[in-house]
């Protein structure tokens, strides 16, 4: 029989541009030690660790854990871009799910580099290549624009074209995250914005101009996950479990759907979703909380559809109607999202799931979602990989 996993503790550092971090090592060692001093758990009693980042070599993440101690567990390396962080999550999860371990530690981290998103390698096959070779036979390619900012715009571009939606609608995504980071001592860009200055910002890639674009960040996050019995016999908090939780990779339809939203992974979000409302037994109607994978305000829009929080072809009204923050029917990206939290890669689900077991605790001070009881995370990574967690809080 499969155990009930709970998040027993989590943490995070306050996210920063790059150049202005520490080391990788000590972000990482930071957040695992936040993360368990909020569980109350000895990292004598981690029987495993998983670790996810980006941009580093070959055991980093015991690099970052010998920070905390050095007790002989197994640590795993993990790196599925974007998804980095909730798959390390993922995998904690299923570990003490299974039964294999009682307790186990998921930790992201991400020293990033200032500018867009490039690979490490010029001598070899590149693992997005088939989506790049999809998004020129669909749209072109733009020597000008970032490769990523090509992928999200293109698919707010198909969603356009299928709507008829405004560009400005898109804009009020930036603004809404702005509004929410301003609460999150936490967060890069906690400053607000008008509606005027996100869309008079430079032009990336219509419709996304520089403000709608996730800023390079570096930063740390991580969880403690343990059984239910485990949390009863050291007396541990367990308001938060995982209710459901399910990752899907890419399939045929990423590929010759001919629509850029599939190629940027609607698909894989729509499916994981899918099982996890079947898992839990809900529908979407039932959550009271979202953090989404905002990495453009194209993918938020696509998002809010994919996830099914409105019908499609509704996006543009549940903006409009003030659907997606506070007093509106679900509350997406309290923390102000990748937008203007920040996105350090391998650390960017485990942030999510931290926002969110604050939310369910009712410790999010001024970002609370008043009587949060279901929580939703999403986190997308090209290449491809989706993870859509269900959190729940216990009465």
């Amino acid at each position: 029989m499969k155990r009930k996993v709970h998040v027993v503790g989590v943490g995070m550092i306050p996210f920063s541009k790059p150049g202005a971090s520490d080391p990788y090592t000590v972000m990482g060692a930071r957040a695992a030690t936040a993360a368990l001093k909020d569980a109350g758990v000895d990292y004598r009693l981690v029987q495993q660790a998983y670790v996810g980042y980006v941009y580093g070599d070959s055991t980093a993440g015991q690099a970052a854990v010998y920070g905390v101690g050095l007790t002989g567990i197994p640590v795993f390396n993990l790196n599925n871009n974007c998804a980095t962080g909730s798959s390390a999550l993922f995998l904690a999860r299923q570990a003490v799910e299974s039964g294999a371990v009682e307790c186990a530690l998921a930790l992201g981290f991400e020293q990033m580099q200032p500018g867009a998103l490039k690979g490490a390698y010029d001598d070899r096959p590149s693992p997005v290549a088939r989506f790049a070779e999809t998004m020129l036979a669909l749209q072109g390619w733009d020597d000008k624009a970032p490769r990523a900012a090509q992928f999200f715009g293109g698919a707010g571009r198909c969603y356009i074209e299928q709507h008829g939606t405004r560009r400005d609608t898109f804009a009020r995504i930036s603004v809404k995250a702005r509004q929410h980071a301003a609460r999150n001592p936490f967060a890069v860009f906690r400053n607000t914005v008008t509606l005027d200055e996100v869309l008079a910002a430079p032009m990336v890639f219509d419709p996304l101009t520089r403000l709608q674009c996730c800023p390079p960040t570096c930063g740390a996050a991580a969880a403690v996950v343990c059984s239910e019995d485990f949390a009863r016999r050291h007396g541990l908090d367990m308001s938060v479990r995982i209710a459901a939780q399910a990752m899907t990779t890419d399939t045929p339809s990423t590929f010759d759907g001919g629509d850029m939203r599939r190629v940027v992974g609607y698909d894989m979000t729509r499916a994981a979703a899918s099982q996890v409302y079947e898992a839990a037994g809900i529908g979407p109607e039932a959550l009271d909380v979202v953090e989404l994978h905002d990495c453009f305000t194209a993918n938020e829009l696509i998002s809010y559809e994919a996830l099914q929080l409105t019908p499609e072809g509704t996006a543009e009204k549940f903006i409009l109607d003030g659907d997606n923050t506070y007093g509106g029917r679900v509350v997406t990206n309290p923390s102000g999202g990748l937008l203007s939290k920040g996105h350090p890669l391998g650390a960017t689900g485990l942030a999510q799931c931290a926002e969110l077991v604050w939310q369910l605790r009712g410790h999010a001070e001024q970002r609370q979602v008043e009587g949060a009881r279901l929580a939703l995370q999403h986190n997308l990574g090209l290449g491809g990989a989706c993870v859509v967690t269900l959190y729940e809080k216990v009465r």
